[in-house]
């Protein structure tokens, strides 16, 4: 039993130590050594020619048959007279659109901060010699309109007052005898864009064109993100099948990606840190999603999706629903079923969306995502209050024959065998399970670790303020103070726990909680704030447990000599 403990132990410190050490390299700017990030190149000229441009045909009935390839990438060269930059704006959203294909090309939210000034709207889609993330639709399948076509445009620039909508067109020319009216619908407060797209037949040929709906962004990760924790940034793709799928930017660039490429449901996003682009096509609309490179360090997710047969005079429309805005749990699942799965907890979702629906509600009692935070953790504490005493009991037996236990391995340091024999002859004499601490505590391992995705993922944290000098629970505290708090609260509680008879563990077991608080420095002030308050209520019960069983409390201090 001992040596498991031991070989357990050093495990998680070998490991710990591995992690440590990668981000440490990357926090000051190096390569990490044993789990190195792929390099990422700054973002590609936004006039770059496409590697595949735009099939043209003599007549859109003899065009071949239409997919991904034909999808044109980034935008070609045109004269900047011949385009023009429409800005718009509602109550949460400030566009810009390019007259260019009638494309989104920079997106501004007017409640949340840039994470590097609060003062200055968060930027999310953005073309830029330093960012391309833009929203594109277009026909192909012939000699079509596409999101490189000049089009014209119609329609108001602001959302007034007591307007409840705003109405965009963009309508390009006549091309190979079809034109493409694009019609962008914002609501107030949403972030949820309706786009209809019409197709007009103005000759005389009959034709089938397909829509592709697609989101271009580089493989750069968002500015500011933190070096001590990671987070997904990339394209994603759900499916009825095969659900969420998140894509590597990697496995695009080696041809790897696996995802479900034709589907009726679902949709194509853009994910990163708090906030996400996706198009949602019609339930039951029959569609092609891919995923692939444009160009250099540039990447596309998309569906396309055929229009029924276009005959000459008529008018055929397909719509499509953009979504570019935060990762709200509740707005998401309104617009789409599963959209919510981008706010991603990964593998303990299935405890992570009841964690943060009570949390959500404890919000609406307290008003204040810090105390809320502080509230759910005591909710947890007392709803394990049990499980957590049968481990503090066995922790305090242990505590109580430890004397005994320390005087057997002195007395037989020369014998390991006959010392391991004694221990257990012992634990069964006094009905202890060296263990009985532990497991009780490893049960509830998985509810804290998805708590801690929570509140790392969920975008409310951003610039909420806790008290005092805690502005911004998304934030790492500017003082270090909670991260000082946490530290000595770990210890103490270290210090408070029967020390390994062990001399090796029982200095691992001072080493492991510095080492840990190093990294919680740099990270949110909101997760700190969890960690801290769960140390204080656990502290508090081994100490009223430890009481009650005759156990005066006393600290067990490290011995480095």
């Amino acid at each position: 039993m001992n040596d498991i403990r031991r070989t357990f132990l050093w495990v998680i410190f070998g490991f710990s130590m591995v992690l440590l050490w990668d981000q440490w390299q990357i926090y000051n700017g190096h390569k990490a050594t044993f789990f190195p990030k792929p390099t990422t190149a700054t973002a590609p000229a936004v006039n770059a020619a496409a590697p595949d441009g735009v099939p043209v045909a003599s007549t859109p009935a003899a065009a071949a048959p239409a997919g991904p390839a034909q999808v044109p990438g980034v935008t070609a060269p045109v004269a900047d007279s011949a385009r023009e930059r429409i800005d718009v704006s509602t109550d949460v959203l400030k566009l810009s659109f390019d007259t260019e294909g009638g494309s989104l090309v920079r997106s501004e939210f007017v409640k949340f901060g840039d994470i590097q000034d609060d003062k200055k709207p968060f930027v999310l889609l953005d073309e830029s010699k330093a960012r391309v993330y833009v929203a594109q639709t277009g026909l192909i399948g012939g000699a079509f309109a596409s999101h490189k076509t000049p089009m014209k445009f119609t329609g108001e620039r602001a959302l007034k007052e007591g307007q409840n909508e705003l109405a965009l067109k963009f309508e390009s020319g006549d091309v190979g005898g079809f034109k493409l009216v694009k019609t962008y619908t914002l609501t107030r407060g949403s972030y949820a864009v309706k786009v209809a797209h019409q197709v007009i037949n103005t000759g005389s040929v009959a034709a089938s064109p397909q829509l592709y709906v697609q989101l271009v962004r580089d493989g750069n990760k968002p500015e500011g993100e933190s070096s001590f924790y990671s987070t997904f940034t990339g394209p994603a793709i759900y499916t009825d099948a095969k659900k969420y799928q998140k894509i590597e930017f990697t496995d695009i660039e080696k041809n790897k990606a696996d995802f479900e490429k034709t589907t009726q449901q679902g949709y194509v996003a853009m994910v990163q840190h708090y906030f996400a682009s996706a198009w949602v096509l019609p339930a039951n609309t029959a569609r092609e999603n891919f995923a692939r490179k444009v160009d250099n360090n540039l990447y596309a997710v998309g569906m396309i999706t055929p229009f029924s047969e276009v005959a000459p005079g008529q008018t055929k429309t397909l719509d499509a629903t953009l979504f570019v805005g935060p990762q709200e749990e509740k707005m998401l699942e309104v617009i789409t079923p599963g959209l919510e799965l981008v706010k991603d907890y990964g593998w303990l979702t299935v405890l992570a969306k009841p964690l943060y629906w009570l949390l959500d509600r404890l919000f609406g009692f307290l008003h204040n995502w810090g105390w809320s935070i502080v509230a759910l953790v005591v909710l947890l504490k007392l709803a394990f209050y049990w499980l957590n005493a049968k481990a503090y009991a066995s922790m305090a037996k242990m505590k109580a024959i430890n004397p005994k236990i320390m005087e057997m391995r002195e007395r037989l340091k020369d014998n390991p065998q006959q010392m391991q024999q004694e221990m257990m002859r012992i634990y069964r004499e006094e009905k202890v399970n060296p263990m009985g601490g532990c497991f009780p505590i490893m049960v509830q391992i998985p509810v804290f670790i998805a708590l801690y995705w929570v509140l790392l993922s969920s975008v409310e944290m951003r610039n909420a303020p806790w008290i005092g000098w805690i502005h911004d629970l998304s934030a790492p505290d500017p003082y270090f103070i909670l991260p000082v708090v946490m530290t000595l609260s770990t210890l103490l509680q270290t210090a408070l726990n029967p020390a390994p008879p062990d001399p090796l563990q029982a200095k691992m077991m001072w080493f492991m909680p510095l080492i840990f608080s190093v990294m919680f420095f740099f990270f949110p002030s909101g997760l700190v704030l969890y960690w801290i308050t769960n140390n204080i209520l656990s502290i508090a019960q081994q100490w009223v447990i430890n009481t009650r069983m005759g156990v005066p409390p006393q600290f067990n201090l490290p011995k480095f000599n």
